[in-house]
């Protein structure tokens, strides 16, 4: 389910988190398009926490320390590479009005990124939305091969540490498949984020 958002104007930051709170969340149509538009799908994506599965190759890569992981240290840096075109992916969703309310939430304390970097450059990384201990990943980005694999290892390690019960990828892609990522219908992802709501936020960094 889509709704459409006024073209060309700001999301308001506690709209933003409320449009969460209800499983719902921003797209826009290409990067240069002003307008927004609401999401809600019939299937939601997430990752259990407690099924996450690295695969073998992959979990060698993370033993050898290959990537220097940072935590909420180059906002700009992985929200710019999120949104940038490439051949194989021409087009993002990610426009300027999401750009600019993204910001504001890092600003406040409720977006946050997982970054990889190599040789003192920033080669891959994902960046998502925190509330309640629900962490709602929103975008991921790869220069270097395995890179964004690897933040998505140690995202889904800190979100342990830190007591959140619910990752939400929004969709199910292959990709993610190979992870753990499942579907669930709208009902059961509604009584997953109202649990995850309850009680005491989790706190993304210590």
């Amino acid at each position: 389910m889509a709704r459409p958002y006024a073209p060309g104007h700001r999301i308001p930051v506690d709209l933003l988190l409320r449009a969460y709170a209800t499983g719902v969340f921003p797209m826009a149509e290409s990067a240069d398009d002003p307008e927004v538009f609401w999401v809600q799908p019939e299937l939601r994506g997430i990752i259990p926490l407690d099924e996450f599965h690295i695969p073998r190759s992959l979990a060698k890569i993370v033993r050898q320390n290959r990537f220097e992981i940072r935590f909420d240290y180059d906002f700009d840096g992985v929200i710019a590479a999120c949104a940038e075109s490439r051949p194989i992916r021409p087009s993002t969703w990610i426009n300027e009005p999401i750009r600019e309310a993204y910001a504001e939430l890092f600003r406040i304390g409720h977006c946050h990124t997982v970054e990889a970097w190599r040789d003192g450059k920033l080669v891959g990384g994902l960046y998502g939305v925190t509330l309640g201990r629900a962490f709602f990943g929103e975008s991921m980005f790869s220069f270097e091969r395995d890179a964004s694999k690897v933040c998505l290892v140690h995202l889904v390690e800190q979100l342990k540490r830190q007591s959140f019960t619910l990752l939400d990828t929004q969709f199910t892609t292959e990709h993610l498949a190979r992870f753990g990522a499942i579907d669930v219908p709208r009902k059961q992802y509604q009584k997953l984020l109202a649990k995850a709501l309850e009680g005491e936020p989790a706190s993304f960094l210590p």
